[in-house]
């Protein structure tokens, strides 16, 4: 009798963290589908203002495949990174989890590191955000971009340290799988970004 009810609480409780489980995982899809309705808009923004340039530079005259293609190199294998630091999490392999984890956080800050250096060379050449419609839609639209990568950085870095103390708990399992989502969700904003931006003109 006291194994049944034993084991009735411990179905409870596995049914209960299923739910909160599922429910965060919602939620935070709710708040990736408003996210990229705001990229949505600022890609027909800039759509918009490409080619009021008043004079200007064109995404030609600033365009340099090399520097872009490291760029996107830099972000796609953070994601691979990620990938192999989330499959060691469901082994409960802690050491190699924060391992893959730090190894992200490195390509992340390479990407940043160039993004910003980017916008550093343009602005020294006197192309910045006030120089034309056209480069502010591009200021704007990198710019916040490179703000969420920054913001996903210090998430994983959170982690990392969450991890090192507490262990894999199931709170820090779905936290992983949330933060595995957004970071994944940069990478298409990424590809999408460089196609309207840099390949398409």
């Amino acid at each position: 009798m006291i194994n049944i009810i034993s084991n009735n609480k411990k179905i409870k409780y596995e049914i209960n963290n299923q739910n909160i489980k599922n429910i965060k995982i919602l939620g935070f899809w709710i708040y990736l589908m408003s996210d990229f309705i705001m990229f949505a808009v600022l890609f027909i923004v800039y759509m918009t203002l490409v080619n009021k340039t008043f004079n200007g530079p064109t995404v030609k005259d600033i365009f340099k495949i090399t520097y872009v293609f490291i760029e996107t190199l830099c972000l796609l294998t953070s994601s691979v990174t990620y990938s192999k630091a989330f499959i060691y999490s469901t082994y409960n392999k802690i050491t190699k989890t924060n391992i893959w984890l730090i190894l992200t956080i490195i390509f992340g800050l390479f990407f940043v590191y160039m993004e910003l250096q980017e916008f550093y060379n343009l602005i020294q050449q006197g192309y910045g955000p006030s120089c034309s419609s056209f480069l502010s839609s591009f200021f704007v639209l990198l710019g916040i971009h490179n703000i969420h990568v920054i913001s996903g950085i210090l998430w994983i870095s959170i982690m990392v340290i969450l991890i090192y103390y507490y262990g894999l708990t199931s709170h820090n399992k779905i936290r992983l799988q949330c933060l595995g989502l957004f970071w994944h969700f940069l990478d298409i904003i990424w590809i999408i970004l460089i196609t309207i931006v840099y390949l398409i003109n």
